[in-house]
């Protein structure tokens, strides 16, 4: 058996992989691809029909596993449950007024995710000190489900939980730890406690700046981090550095092993020392699939070294073991961008040591080199997680990873241990360090800030993920082959086509949409026509925010334009507008507008002429003036043309005075073959007018007023346009009670898509025709 799997481990890593994805995705494809992966190890690589036969038997073992996981993926409590038992298995997060923790209900052994609304300023500091673990507690509350993507490429909170085997949350209405009896912790839990009482070390005795770059590579916290600058961090491509990494664990460990053997122990003692040690240190440090990758591999290297010397592992047969044994154990994290990206650079560097590093002998050359060769194994996957990569990240990547590795990593644990050691850090060293990442953070700061740094290609589908990846391997080939000049003109041509591909694409696609994102209560419409002709934003949407006390406030608070438009536009590869449409002054329609300016280019805003503009759009306008953006004031007759498109605004007239609602700006227009017509919150004293000044509107999509408050959608108004399609935007259990019963009953002869119910609504189209299609339940006209 030794000979069969010697040296082979990667395709049998491979075969593991296909029968997980076989099993989590499209069964058919990746069955028809594993076909032909095992004709091509038959032929091309000439495996006997034993080894193929145990390559089989790995598909099917990792298949049924995986199937396995997948039957057991949901939560098996009852929904009236009010009552639980609980451990608390994980660190606190209190952000804000909010504590979140993970818990077991030792009852129904089910993960649980606990959150509780803090009451005082005081009892908030309590619980940033408390220590939850080695408590049994009883408490009442009311279970939900978490919350679910209703956009396209929206981030999907209940699918990210499963993948942690966390199914419900649970609200709790009193303090987590007020009916509780301490146990006996278990090893696993003594870790945690460490682990927990050292970042609130941290925390106590350092400088934030300090702190939460010590947290994050000492402990793999990044909780103290000021959610700005992890913007900052992720826009330059630098944000893996705060990370626990397989570079990080592997210096550390030579460091141990190191002054192991200098001190006087043996070989034989460092090693058994460092086997007890890794699983110790992966818990310690978040177990993140970073650190587990990283500490997996190590320990298997480690352990045959340690007893089966006679047995040759290669540094890929290694990882490729790792791979396995991972997702053994844990299928769903092949869902996980850490992961992904993890095994993706770590296979890329490992392959890559032996056949493209080798040339590159001096040290500048060979960090260039490994930059490339790992920025070009995580694109495919960037691009499908996060939309957009950064140009810049490569020279970011050379400067600040030599700052991590010799100044950060080593200065941070020097402190921390000075600081434990005598109680006291002298101030010469706190002062260094401060001035360090002072000037680190602003240089990274005015990085991410330059406009040209960030290429937004929008989630490739699936036949756009696969020709990343084989355009990848094209490259990598190529430079294998050797950069002659015909090598380096090959390479230069396949990296242009490899970030240009995308972005070609939306001009030459002949289909357009218009979708009504869901912005929850609020309004957000997308107008996208076909070959890159033009995009419109018909309102951002709006959080409400109300006055809170500074203790109260979260850290990164909830905001639509920032967490919900903007990613759905990146989610699409839409980087510029061509018009932002601003029906009137509310938040709820215009709230999210900064935050959409200051990721999307904006060529101009259109705005309803208004005798007095309300304080969010003088907001709006003092921003637009500063990022040289046009502001056009519309009224009554303004019109535009968009190709074989008519964009003719109704409403209001010029310096309008009267209530807000009733001055929105009206537009009707003929896109995709439709008569459409967008009416912000025109309330029914605007319609009236709109029907008395311009009769037989014939309108085929209504976008129904003021998110179908009984304040609009008159009853006369509805008999007079006579729409075909109602489309409401409206937030989930919203508390105006909208849609109002009423409305239902007057558009009841339309067919009605509502944002609560159905998450975005699409009307595709191509030419003159097109179909509507909602996210959540795929309904189609």
């Amino acid at each position: 058996m030794e000979n069969i799997m010697n040296g082979k481990y990667f395709y049998f890593a491979i075969a593991s992989v296909l029968g997980v994805l076989t099993s989590l995705f499209s069964f058919l494809l990746f069955l028809l691809l594993t076909i032909i992966y095992f004709f091509l190890l038959y032929t091309y690589k000439r495996y006997s029909s034993s080894q193929l036969l145990f390559v089989i038997c790995l598909f099917t073992i990792f298949f049924l596993t995986s199937e396995h996981t997948k039957a057991n993926n949901e939560s098996k409590l009852s929904d009236s449950l009010t009552a639980f038992h609980l451990q608390y298995t994980e660190n606190t997060k209190v952000d804000g007024d909010l504590l979140q923790v993970t818990a077991l209900d030792t009852k129904y052994k089910e993960k649980l995710l606990i959150r509780y609304q803090i009451k005082s300023e005081e009892e908030k500091e309590i619980i940033k000190n408390t220590n939850f673990y080695g408590r049994l507690c009883q408490v009442t509350g009311q279970m939900k489900d978490p919350s679910f993507a209703k956009n396209p490429n929206a981030f999907n909170y209940r699918i990210y939980l499963a993948s942690k085997q966390v199914y419900k949350i649970i609200e709790l209405g009193e303090h987590p730890l007020k009916n509780c009896a301490v146990v006996k912790s278990s090893p696993l839990t003594m870790i945690k406690e460490l682990r927990f009482k050292g970042i609130h070390y941290l925390e106590e005795h350092f400088p934030p700046e300090i702190a939460a770059l010590s947290a994050a590579l000492i402990f793999g916290d990044r909780s103290m981090f000021d959610p700005e600058v992890l913007i900052d961090y992720q826009k330059t491509g630098i944000v893996h550095l705060l990370a626990i990494s397989g570079q990080h664990v592997s210096l550390l460990i030579g460091m141990v092993f190191y002054l192991g053997i200098r001190i006087g122990f043996t070989k034989q003692f460092m090693m058994n020392f460092l086997l007890v040690i890794l699983p110790i240190y992966a818990i310690l440090t978040g177990a993140s699939p970073s650190v587990i990758r990283a500490v997996l591999m190590i320990f298997i290297v480690l352990f045959i070294l340690r007893w089966k010397k006679q047995l040759k592992l290669s540094p890929i047969d290694a990882i490729s073991l790792t791979l396995m044994i991972y997702i053994f154990f844990s299928p769903l994290i092949i869902l996980d961008a850490g992961f992904q990206l993890s095994f993706s650079v770590s296979f890329s560097i490992i392959i890559s040591t032996s056949s493209i590093l080798p040339r590159y002998q001096q040290m500048i050359s060979a960090m260039v080199a490994i930059s490339i060769i790992a920025q070009l194994a995580a694109l495919p996957i960037l691009l499908y997680h996060f939309f957009e990569i950064s140009f810049i990240s490569i020279a970011t990547n050379l400067l600040y990873i030599p700052l991590f590795s010799f100044v950060f990593l080593p200065g941070f644990y020097l402190l921390f241990f000075i600081q434990i050691i005598f109680g006291d850090t002298p101030s010469i060293l706190i002062n260094l360090f401060m001035k360090i990442i002072t000037l680190a953070n602003s240089l990274i700061e005015q990085l991410a800030n330059l406009s040209l740094a960030q290429l937004v290609t929008g989630r490739p589908n699936w036949l756009i993920f696969i020709f990343y990846i084989l355009m990848i391997l094209i490259i990598f080939l190529v430079w294998e082959a050797g950069l002659q000049k015909k090598g380096k003109q090959v390479i230069i041509l396949l990296a242009l086509i490899l970030f240009t591909f995308q972005n070609v694409w939306s001009w030459v696609n002949p289909f357009g949409e218009v979708t009504m994102i869901d912005v929850g209560q609020g309004d957000s419409i997308l107008i996208h026509y076909p070959f890159g002709q033009g995009t419109y934003l018909i309102d951002t949407g709006g959080t409400v925010q109300f006055e809170e006390e500074e203790w109260k406030k979260a850290a990164k608070p909830f905001e639509v334009g920032r967490d919900v438009v903007v990613p759905f536009l990146k989610g699409k590869g839409i980087k510029k507008l061509d018009k932002l449409i601003l029906t009137h002054g509310d938040s709820d329609h215009i709230g999210g507008t900064v935050a959409v300016l200051k990721e999307i280019e904006v060529e101009q805003i259109i705005m309803p002429s208004v005798a007095e503009p309300s304080q969010s759009e003088l907001t709006v306008i003092q921003e637009a003036n500063k990022l040289g953006i046009q502001v056009v004031k519309v009224a009554r007759g303004s019109q535009w043309k968009n190709g074989k498109s008519l964009f003719y605004v109704l409403s209001p007239e010029k310096n309008y005075q009267g209530e807000r609602n009733s001055g929105s700006i009206v537009i009707i227009a003929n896109i995709g073959g439709l008569k459409w017509f967008f009416g912000g919150d025109l309330d029914q004293e605007g319609e009236d007018r709109i029907i008395r000044k311009y009769l037989n509107l014939d309108i085929d999509i209504l976008k129904v007023g003021h998110h179908g408050s009984k304040t609009s959608s008159g009853e006369k108004f509805i008999n007079s346009i006579t729409p075909t399609i109602s489309l409401i935007s409206v937030g989930e259990r919203n508390r105006y009670g909208h849609p109002d019963n009423e409305v239902l009953e007057q558009l009841a002869k339309t067919t009605i898509y509502r944002t609560d119910l159905h998450g975005a609504i699409t009307y595709r189209f191509y030419g003159e025709s097109g179909t509507f299609s909602s996210f959540l339940h795929n309904i189609k006209q």
